[in-house]
């Protein structure tokens, strides 16, 4: 079951921008555009896991939304505010806020803060690895793509494990074969783009989110 995450702001353009990030890593994601329907959208859906609030908003601003749902649950918010003033950090800690970022902010890293969050409140199995509708399960050793299990050899699955808990970063072929083989190569690197071939072929369409990075090695990328 996906985590659902609500968003809110009345700025359109920030909130699809935000939900576009939060769907690639898997999420469920609401969105508000006052403070007002906000709170009645939490109200309404009790398994929202963490809310991404913006401060300044029409009808009820994000101080008096996180007032109100504090009154009433301890669920993570992050705040967002243009100002970037120490006061407004402050009070937002005083008022039970999780984490404070200030506009403009990378998506990237307020989705990295989003998953810590949900790690830290236990709202977000660490054990299970999810993107682009691929989803690895490291205790019950599986992984599906849309839903069907797929069949992967031993080292296969930890080759894609380890992509998955490294996207976005560059992966040479010699780190790839020390950390998934656990050995230095000195030999050439053939074992790597055999198994990589295997793996792109066993789990299909999504096989295009491990990009080649010629004379180096690979790149696990949702786009």
């Amino acid at each position: 079951m996906k985590n659902r995450i609500l968003v809110v702001d009345d700025e359109s353009r920030m909130r699809k921008l935000v939900r576009d990030f939060l769907v690639r890593r898997e999420f469920e994601v609401l969105e508000a555009a006052d403070g007002e329907e906000a709170v009645d959208l939490f109200f309404q859906e009790k398994d929202i896991a963490l809310i991404i609030l913006d401060v300044m908003m029409p009808k009820m601003d994000g101080w008096e939304v996180c007032r109100t749902i504090r009154k009433h649950s301890q669920v993570p918010i992050i705040m967002l505010t243009a100002k970037g003033e120490e006061r407004d950090e402050l009070l937002g800690f005083e008022l039970g806020v999780d984490e404070y970022m200030s506009k403009p902010f990378s998506p990237k890293i307020l989705v990295a803060r989003v998953e810590a969050i949900l790690r830290r409140s236990g709202g977000m199995n660490a054990d299970v690895l999810c993107a682009g509708g691929i989803t690895l399960d490291k205790t019950a050793h599986y992984v599906t793509v849309d839903g069907e299990k797929i069949e992967l050899s031993f080292k296969e699955f930890e080759l894609l494990e380890y992509f998955m808990e490294n996207q976005g970063i560059a992966l040479s072929r010699e780190k790839i074969l020390n950390n998934v083989w656990n050995y230095d190569y000195f030999g050439e690197a053939r074992t790597i783009d055999t198994h990589v071939k295997k793996l792109r072929s066993k789990i299909g369409v999504k096989g295009e989110y491990i990009k080649t990075i010629w004379g180096m090695g690979y790149k696990f990328e949702v786009e």
